[in-house]
């Protein structure tokens, strides 16, 4: 591999870059609303999945370059990825309204949490099935707590009325994008 990237370095830079990658695409996500409104006559959750796109992306080269996955094993990731964004923002609204009495903090955290925990199920659910991925639940322990507990920083973008701009994102999106590389690394060692 020239200057792909590469989980199987001893020093943990592969890591590193994939945690990059992941804030990166995790700084463009909450960019992205504003340009996708503006797209008439298209359903809410296709809107919603459009948003996912960059995270998407990196998860579609991870997969590709993490394991001797074919390319449509890494295009399923990509469209699981989507599914999973879709589903998190459901399960997260879903779960504030079953809050209603509470405080909105309180809301807040408990949306974030199910909905962290429902992004990253969905994906560990989906790319555990693709030829080369890691089949071992333990392998994925790391993404599915990093992604719950990630969520929870609904709250703060929430208190802080952010827009364009998220803590959520980066966080959730550069730890899930670790555990993913985790899982793979897992999956090499066992």
């Amino acid at each position: 591999m020239t200057q792909a990237i590469s989980v199987n370095e001893k020093s943990g830079n592969g890591l590193l870059k994939v945690a990059a990658g992941g804030a990166v695409t995790g700084l463009l996500t909450p960019l992205l609303p504003p340009l996708i409104d503006k797209i008439n006559g298209s359903p809410g959750d296709f809107r919603i999945a459009l948003v996912a796109i960059p995270f998407a992306i990196l998860v579609l080269f991870l997969v590709r370059r993490l394991g001797p996955n074919p390319r449509w094993a890494a295009l399923t990731a990509a469209v699981v990825t989507l599914i999973a964004f879709v589903c998190a923002v459901n399960v997260a609204i879903w779960a504030d309204g079953q809050a209603a009495g509470a405080d909105k903090v309180v809301r807040n955290i408990l949306a974030g949490l199910a909905g962290g925990f429902t992004g990253a199920s969905i994906m560990a659910l989906g790319i555990c099935l693709l030829p080369a991925a890691p089949r071992d639940a333990v392998a994925w322990l790391p993404m599915l707590a990093t992604g719950t507990i990630a969520g929870a920083l609904l709250a703060l973008d929430n208190a802080l009325d952010l827009d364009l701009t998220s803590f959520l994102y980066p966080v959730w999106q550069a730890g899930v994008a670790v555990g993913l590389a985790m899982a793979f690394r897992w999956t090499k060692l066992t």
